[in-house]
């Protein structure tokens, strides 16, 4: 019998999602400009990890890995600030959300009726302090690693409004985006190999 979209959102709630939603991969829509600004370098990580461009791979093929892909669970945190500019905050809000994406994802791992999965954060992953890419070396921990929806390209804000999850939860809030995408049983439509 399979995991119903109603047990997975309950089981992401339970894990201290503030909301979520299954989504069809259909529902994605993936942006170039995204990926034109991590070229720019906006959030100064671009070309520092395996997770992120230009090592994560074009997006045409990212595009592609997750359409590969029928289902996927949306979900977001909300996480108190005490103002607009406080970055430590919003860092504690992302460990936090991180702590809630594994929680998620452990608990999917173990439904056996879940086959393959592809987690994707709200960030550029931050598993180790230096990066092994900087070394020319082969990602540390590549069952940990995280890569992010924005370095796939999504546009998170326009899923969010699909699912109607807003995106900014009023003064003194962050909130971050969650998407871990998963086969349950039925055939892969392509990439067989993705496997996280």
């Amino acid at each position: 019998m399979q995991t119903t979209p109603d047990e997975l959102i309950n089981d992401a709630e339970k894990s201290h999602a503030a909301r979520a939603a299954v989504v069809a991969t259909g529902d994605i829509e993936f942006h170039e400009e995204f990926r034109k600004a991590c070229e720019r370098n906006a959030c100064g990580r671009y070309d520092t990890n395996w997770m992120g461009p230009p090592a994560i791979g074009p997006i045409g093929d990212l595009e592609k890995k997750v359409r590969s892909f029928r289902r996927g669970l949306l979900f977001q945190t909300v996480h108190p600030i005490s103002d607009p500019f406080d970055m430590e905050g919003m860092l504690a809000g992302m460990r936090v959300h991180e702590q809630v994406l594994r929680a998620i994802f452990a608990k999917m791992a173990d439904d056996r009726q879940i086959r393959e999965m592809l987690p994707l954060h709200a960030g550029c992953c931050k598993i180790c302090p230096r990066c092994a890419y900087l070394d020319h070396e082969p990602c540390r921990h590549p069952d940990l690693a995280l890569s992010s929806m924005e370095a796939y390209g999504i546009d998170v804000m326009a899923l969010a409004r699909k699912f109607d999850m807003p995106y900014n939860n009023g003064k003194d809030t962050v909130s971050f985006f969650g998407l871990i995408l998963f086969d349950d049983g039925e055939a892969r439509k392509a990439d067989p190999q993705v496997v996280h």
